[in-house]
């Protein structure tokens, strides 16, 4: 399970340190693709490919399904991290992200998400009073 925010900068080269607490769960490789709000997901190999055996589930045949799966797979990334626990982030993911210098990596349980620090700051203070407000009709049966 990811957990947490970290603060981790980009190098000249397009390379993330991974926070240390990821590492060994990241360590035998990992999948970065275009997430939701212009941010990365950055999934264990092996979590990649259980979503992979459900969105063969998807009907071909639907047009949304079709579409988010080209975006999801055709921005994918196999990476496997260096042993000081880089990972690089291909250039297209990086522009579509809007990666510089300074980022933001969260936990996102059973994935870590890499945000642009401006992006994640204004989405994170936008989506505070929905989290406040949380109720059962978000998730229901849990709360």
């Amino acid at each position: 399970m990811f957990l947490g925010t970290h603060f981790p900068k980009l190098d000249d080269k397009g390379r993330l340190f991974l926070p240390a607490k990821f590492r060994d769960e990241l360590a035998e490789g990992l999948v970065i693709t275009r997430g939701q709000e212009r941010s990365l997901s950055v999934w264990p190999e092996r979590e990649f490919v259980q979503l992979t055996e459900q969105l063969k589930q998807a009907p071909i045949t639907n047009k949304g399904a079709r579409d988010y799966l080209r975006m999801l797979f055709a921005g994918a990334s196999n990476e496997v991290p260096d042993k000081q626990g880089r990972v690089t982030i291909p250039p297209m993911l990086r522009d579509y992200a809007g990666l510089d210098r300074d980022c933001v990596v969260i936990g996102a349980m059973n994935r870590v998400e890499i945000w642009n620090t401006e992006n994640w700051n204004r989405y994170s203070q936008e989506q505070e009073q929905a989290f406040a407000d949380l109720s059962e009709e978000v998730l229901p049966g849990i709360f």
